[in-house]
């Protein structure tokens, strides 16, 4: 049977005519065939997924009712375009109130985002032209040098390391890159080694932007969940709003991952460009959706809460992976926990199991323990393990925990 016509028609930066022909498996669906085949293997099991990227508990009773309340008002029916003030304002005042950000205006420096994932995919169309650089830290979410690639950009990576504290290396990036270059993209707490940045770090980068005239773009996804001290602002930095702009979502800050909400903030004219693409993008997310993310930034006591408990959480599973012989060291902030794998596992009275990288770790991990996790083999091989994990209350966190030490107790790991 011959091709259809529509092999052929497909965009080059999608695979133009070999769209779809590829046989590789995302490493994500390589996790999710091996924990059926576990529980094929081992019928009412239980695996224990300490890979889960999202929060494991609804939005707060409060937020729902809110919405609930912002959905009867006949007013936030209609297209929400680039939204009204309301969020903007909370927005404004969240910075100020919870980062330390003050003199932002919410009315020039503010914009919703349907999540920070479509703000990511929306800005590489008001900044990159073909030909141009995007500087990208790996690991990392990828998203807007995706988009950035299919606008014809390029994308240098820059590898995030223990020896440097997880930050980018940013003397490392060859001049003749350096000179093509319209924007760093850096996330903390970072995704996925836990990293936190510092005001130092922050100074440094500006100074870079400003040297190499860089647009910075800080996906701040996780600022709020921090275990000690305040959420450090990427736009507290002194003239930080000169070269860039910060991203917040609801989504970890709030448990409202499939809410898809948040804002975009900083540079005036990075953000009136970013809401010119976004109106010929989108129309908008639901105003009763961001009145009730209006709601979460007046009420930053809701992350405070959640953060304690990813705290709880993070000190009974670093204790547990250390007792197993993992280097496991409590990050700042995030949700996850990122360590060395193993290269090698005994299994009392069992054989020895070389292992090729992390994501052969995972796999065994998963089918010998029933313990999912998720690997990276970017910057060395890592396991990612999250405290986000399906507990229902601080009784059953420490079960699911003890488990994970029973499971692991007849191992004797090599790294």
């Amino acid at each position: 049977m011959s091709e259809s016509f529509i092999q052929g028609v497909f965009a080059g930066r999608i695979g133009g005519s070999e769209y779809g022909k590829s046989t590789a498996i995302y490493k994500f669906e390589k996790i999710k065939r091996a924990k059926r085949a576990a529980l094929v293997a081992n019928p009412g099991a239980e695996i224990i997924d300490m890979g889960v990227g999202e929060p494991d508990e609804m939005a707060f009773p409060d937020v729902v009712a809110t919405l609930h309340e912002e959905a009867l008002q006949p007013a936030n029916r209609g297209y929400a375009d680039n939204g009204d003030a309301v969020l903007k304002h909370a927005a404004a005042r969240y910075l100020d109130r919870v980062c330390g950000v003050v003199g932002i205006d919410p009315d020039t420096e503010v914009m919703h985002s349907i999540g920070s994932k479509a703000a990511l995919s929306i800005l590489p169309a008001a900044l990159v032209d073909p030909g141009d650089y995007v500087l990208m830290t790996t690991p990392g979410y990828p998203v807007f040098g995706t988009h950035s690639k299919y606008y014809g950009g390029l994308v240098h990576t820059l590898p995030l390391t223990a020896a440097n504290g997880f930050l980018p290396d940013l003397d490392s990036i060859p001049p003749e890159t350096l000179a093509r270059s319209k924007a760093l993209v850096i996330n903390y707490p970072n995704n996925p080694t836990g990293a936190s940045a510092t005001p130092a770090f922050f100074a440094r980068v500006v100074d870079f932007a400003l040297k190499n005239r860089i647009v910075i773009i800080h996906d701040a996804a996780y600022a709020a969940l921090v275990f000690e001290g305040k959420p450090l602002s990427f736009l507290k930095t002194p003239g930080a709003k000169e070269v860039g702009v910060e991203l917040h979502s609801t989504s970890k800050t709030f448990n409202m991952t499939g809410w898809r909400c948040g804002f975009v903030a900083g540079n005036a004219l990075l953000v009136k460009a970013y809401g010119d693409v976004k109106d010929n993008t989108d129309s908008g997310q639901f105003l009763a959706i961001q009145h009730a993310s209006a709601y979460c930034f007046d009420h930053p006591e809701i992350t405070e809460k959640i953060a304690t408990k990813y705290s709880r959480r993070m000190d009974l599973l670093t204790d547990v992976l250390r007792r197993a012989g993992f280097d496991a060291k409590k990050p700042k902030g995030s949700f996850f926990l990122y360590v060395p794998a193993p290269r090698a596992a005994s299994k009392q009275g069992g054989v020895r199991t070389e292992f090729l990288n992390a994501e052969a770790v995972s796999q065994w991990l998963i089918t010998e323990k029933l313990i999912s996790t998720v690997p990276w083999d970017d910057a060395g091989a890592y396991l990612r393990f999250s405290v986000t994990f399906m507990a229902r209350d601080e009784l059953d966190e420490t079960r699911v925990l003890a488990e994970v030490a029973r499971r692991l107790r007849d191992v004797t790991f090599e790294f």
